[in-house]
């Protein structure tokens, strides 16, 4: 059987651009020496026993594995983790402040050690961005390595890229196989990122056989995600909540209206940019002036109570898109909410930047932020050109939204029929039964034109 790491990295080049952070060792950077007969260079191997044993179908170390010096087999059971630089990530190193001013509570803490040093049952770790699930996680799986017990540490998405990128009939040297079987009944597994497991049928069919395998053979496992574990797919929810398998532990916000941006939105000038100020053009007919008067009218009141989508739309750049949006934005940052405010050629741009293999640091924080964040405005979605890589990682976004019930507010230059064409996905979760749709039909304001009297008409649903 061929080394977990062995298996990832051969279809590296094959996969979308990630961080190196979350990858194994390469083959070339591990120990040379003769291949272990018994194991063939896995490292672990499944004995028989007896169907009601408890370490029945669960992998063990090998007898070489066993048979190594300490220090040896700490190295080979570092680089059959799959933890990467996630090795810097121990108990001593956690802060309890967490990053952006998010704190854990200390039963948090507490649970994680208490598994770590002995790892029954499963431990789902639920909470947002920065408030240190992943963190815990990985000091988990770094004190197991410390106690010389094997562990694998795999990012969700990450796993479902490598699935399918191995997934080759034709590929004698590669096998699909070795690689699921060994994911499935790893001694440890860690999954971080479940909840991100958007996408095709078959990526979310594959990660259910991993997760209802290791629940019905009752293998430890800890889980991170953002959502609650209510808040996930049925099949994945009665698992991940089930109370005689799983011990969920919530990492909560403690502080709220930070506001962060990608692209020239900044939040002084988004200050500017109030209901208040919105002109009504009074020098328009009175039909004009009524039609933009209602567009200011329904984004108004989604931003007093924002709930679901809306889509804010016209042809015109400065016709006043961005300012309802930014309107919307600075009332939820007066209530203390945290807002992203993102326009969609700088975030795609920065996601590619993020996620390339070269990069340094965190390789989806700010794929994280903007997912989960309490209100997120994505400005200027166009019909501009991109690869299918950033659409689908735009989508992503959009889709964990959807599901989370997070409002979320979309400006752009496309009709709806356009925008359809366009972004077909992405308009089915926007204007669905949450979505609402305010139109600006008029010149621009910053010149003065003020030919067209359908100056601004709303749809409070968007058109079958």
């Amino acid at each position: 059987m061929n080394k977990l790491e062995d298996l990832l990295a051969k279809r590296q080049a094959n996969l979308p651009p990630r961080d190196p952070a979350t990858l194994s060792a390469t083959a070339e950077e591990a120990e040379e020496g003769d291949i272990c007969p018994i194991c063939r260079g896995a490292g672990f191997v499944r004995r028989e026993y007896p169907r009601d044993h408890p370490r029945f179908g669960r992998a063990e170390p090998c007898v070489c594995v066993l048979d190594e010096a300490e220090d040896v087999r700490a190295s080979r059971l570092q680089r059959l983790s799959n933890l990467g630089a996630l090795a810097r990530f121990t108990f001593d190193a956690f802060d309890p402040a967490g990053r952006d001013g998010l704190s854990p509570s200390a039963k948090s803490l507490l649970a994680a050690r208490a598994f770590a040093a002995d790892p029954q049952g499963w431990l789902v770790l639920s909470g947002p961005s920065g408030s240190g699930k992943t963190h815990l996680a990985a000091a988990i799986a770094n004190e197991r390595i410390r106690l010389a017990e094997p562990v694998l540490f795999m990012v969700v998405p990450d796993l479902l890229d490598h699935l399918r990128a191995s997934y080759d009939p034709d590929d004698e040297e590669l096998n699909y196989s070795q690689l699921f079987e060994q994911v499935k009944n790893a001694t440890l597994l860690v999954l971080d990122d479940i909840d991100a497991a958007a996408g095709t049928p078959w990526a979310r069919e594959k990660l259910f056989q991993v997760v209802n395998h290791r629940y019905n053979m009752q293998l430890p496992t800890v889980f991170t995600t953002s959502q609650r574990p209510e808040q996930l797919e049925d099949r994945l929810r009665t698992r991940l909540t089930d109370p005689g398998q799983t011990t969920v532990v919530s990492l909560a916000p403690v502080v709220k209206g930070l506001y962060q941006q990608v692209g020239g939105m900044t939040e002084e000038r988004l200050r500017e940019m109030s209901f208040r100020d919105f002109h009504l053009r009074p020098e328009l007919p009175l039909e004009g002036r009524t039609y933009v008067s209602a567009a200011r009218d329904a984004a108004v009141r989604f931003g007093e109570n924002p709930t679901g989508w809306v889509v804010i739309h016209g042809a015109n750049h400065g016709c006043g898109k961005t300012h309802l949006a930014a309107a919307i934005a600075g009332k939820a940052l007066d209530r203390g909410e945290s807002v992203f405010f993102a326009v969609v050629p700088d975030l795609l741009d920065q996601l590619r930047t993020a996620f390339d293999p070269d990069t340094t640091g965190s390789r989806d924080e700010t794929f994280h932020q903007i997912r989960e964040v309490p209100l997120l405005v994505l400005d200027d979605l166009g019909a501009h050109k991109t690869t299918a890589w950033a659409e689908e990682k735009l989508y992503q976004i959009v889709n964990f939204r959807t599901l989370s019930r997070l409002p979320t507010v979309i400006t752009t230059n496309l009709n709806l029929a356009e925008l359809k064409a366009c972004h077909p996905r992405i308009y089915s979760r926007a204007l669905g039964v949450d979505g609402q749709s305010i139109e600006i039909v008029a010149a621009t304001f910053r010149h003065g034109a003020a030919q067209d009297k359908r100056l601004g008409t709303v749809s409070r649903r968007a058109p079958k």
